[in-house]
């Protein structure tokens, strides 16, 4: 993997000629979390597939920049909400797809190790459906790392999962993560608390920082900071929809 790098996406997106966000000029630091929390349909989603250079229906005018100068997209990782597992192939199988699609020889040490940091070793030959929502969730993760990028985008990816689980998966990836540049779209106020070195509330107007907590991440729920934190998020967000 090569060292990541710092991150900045500026300019505005439309969707035939009606503003979906404006000028706005987002930076990740190198090797951090940067949470990005707003309302539904202000471009969060469309920010994601920027970066990744993936199709998003809207006109862009700006410019995507990495601090080294390098390419962007062939080194991000994606990570949707939805876990988008093969159903017939098995948790190996799923876990090394980037690399069979690509027709690459699947480093089969390297899988096995993946699967076992995500406790998953006990589950190699199971289909989706055979797992819960967590364990879709961590073969979703390890297929993540398992491309070895060093700019990883995560649209909601825990979302869909119990407050519990949740909570465990934002743990493991906050472990799993250390060390490379990850921008987090999410809605929840607890979970940017939790996870972000860097929040910003994305609206159709532009993007408003928040102070994140001084406690490394992840953070435990029930500290005072972090409540501070979750809860001056939560007014940000319900003043944009006021």
């Amino acid at each position: 993997m090569t060292p990541p790098p710092d991150l900045t996406i500026s300019g505005q997106a439309s969707i035939d000629g009606a503003p979906l966000f404006a000028p706005l000029t987002l930076s990740l630091k190198a090797g951090q979390w940067t949470c990005l929390l707003g309302g539904s349909g202000v471009g969060k989603t469309t920010v994601l597939r920027l970066i990744a250079g993936l199709a998003t229906g809207a006109e862009f005018t700006g410019e995507i920049r990495a601090s080294d100068g390098l390419p962007v997209a062939e080194r991000v990782a994606y990570m949707a909400q939805d876990d988008l597992l093969l159903p017939w192939a098995t948790v190996a199988q799923n876990v090394a797809l980037g690399a069979r699609l690509r027709g690459e020889r699947v480093d089969q040490d390297r899988r096995a190790r993946l699967i076992a940091r995500m406790r998953l070793q006990d589950h190699m030959t199971k289909k989706p459906s055979e797992l819960s929502g967590g364990q879709r969730q961590r073969v979703a993760l390890a297929r993540t790392l398992m491309e070895d990028k060093p700019i990883i985008l995560l649209d909601e990816p825990f979302s869909a999962l119990d407050a519990r689980t949740r909570a465990d998966m934002q743990d493991l990836a906050a472990e799993a993560l250390q060390g490379r540049t990850v921008l987090l779209v999410t809605h929840d106020p607890a979970e940017a608390a939790r996870l972000g070195q860097s929040i910003m509330v994305m609206t159709r107007h532009g993007l408003t920082p928040c102070q994140p907590p001084h406690a490394p991440a992840p953070r435990k729920v029930d500290d005072l900071e972090t409540l501070e934190t979750q809860g001056a998020l939560l007014k940000l967000l319900r003043e944009e929809v006021a």
